[in-house]
């Protein structure tokens, strides 16, 4: 167990950068349906790049967590705010391994909600297409940061992968739930719980992860290399096209 206080420090401070940002959106209705109408897009459009892997038995599983825990739409408010308050906690009942597994969550966690913020900020409204995201995302000019978001999202699954190879932590995890659920961390540990064996189930991530990165990597490059008043279509293609209006 850990009884180091910098991952409980490191945790809470991105915790704490999610929080200012939600803060900040409080107050501007229009702003946070823009988020959140980004975010539903983002989801469709991972449903798009991987409709074959979420169909696939053996990586459907996989793709279906990094969809529904890492670009969906829900909000993970009420988690986080659950989470800052057990923080100490955690690092106390779970092992290091697994302390560092939601330090890397957190971190990811924190600068995908900066980068939806920034986005979401060059949107005139909600009812977004492929030219609007596209747009967007040449707007912020953050292109670095959205490969650190893919690494950051390697990075958490290649840890998945590497955790589930150790029987003994996936034991230990198991014998948790009790604990886990006394202490406030339920969220957590179903978190820790549906990834290990999304993860476990593939026996051996390394395929998975690499076509997740070269298709995260050659979307950010046509996103970033496109011509924003006139895109190709081949761009256009990558992308969901624009939802209809809701009667």
């Amino acid at each position: 167990m850990s009884g180091d206080h910098l991952p409980a420090a490191r945790i809470l401070a991105h915790l704490d950068t999610v929080t200012q940002l939600r803060a900040a959106r409080q107050g501007d209705p229009a702003l946070q349906a823009r988020v959140q109408a980004l975010k539903a897009y983002q989801a469709r459009r991972f449903s798009l790049t991987y409709a074959d892997l979420l169909a696939s038995a053996r990586y459907g599983a996989a793709a279906r967590f990094f969809l529904d825990e890492l670009y969906g739409p829900q909000e993970f408010a009420q988690r986080d705010a659950q989470f800052a308050r057990v923080v100490p906690a955690l690092v106390k009942l779970f092992p290091d391994e697994v302390v560092h597994t939601v330090a890397q969550l957190g971190q990811l966690h924190a600068l995908s909600e900066a980068l939806d913020d920034q986005m979401a900020r060059q949107l005139t409204g909600p009812n977004l297409g492929p030219t609007d995201y596209l747009r967007a995302w040449q707007a912020t000019g953050r292109e670095d940061a959205r490969r650190q978001q893919i690494t950051l999202t390697l990075q958490v699954g290649q840890t998945l992968d590497r955790l589930t190879r150790k029987r003994m932590l996936r034991t230990t995890l198991r014998l948790m739930r009790g604990p886990a659920e006394a202490a406030g961390l339920a969220d957590l540990q179903r978190f820790l719980e549906s990834g290990f064996d999304a993860f476990g189930a593939m026996q051996g991530a390394a395929e998975f992860l690499a076509w997740v990165n070269e298709r995260e990597q050659a979307l950010v490059s046509a996103l970033f290399a496109a011509d924003a008043k006139a895109p190709a279509r081949g761009v256009l293609a990558l992308l969901p096209a624009r939802a209809p209006a809701l009667a």
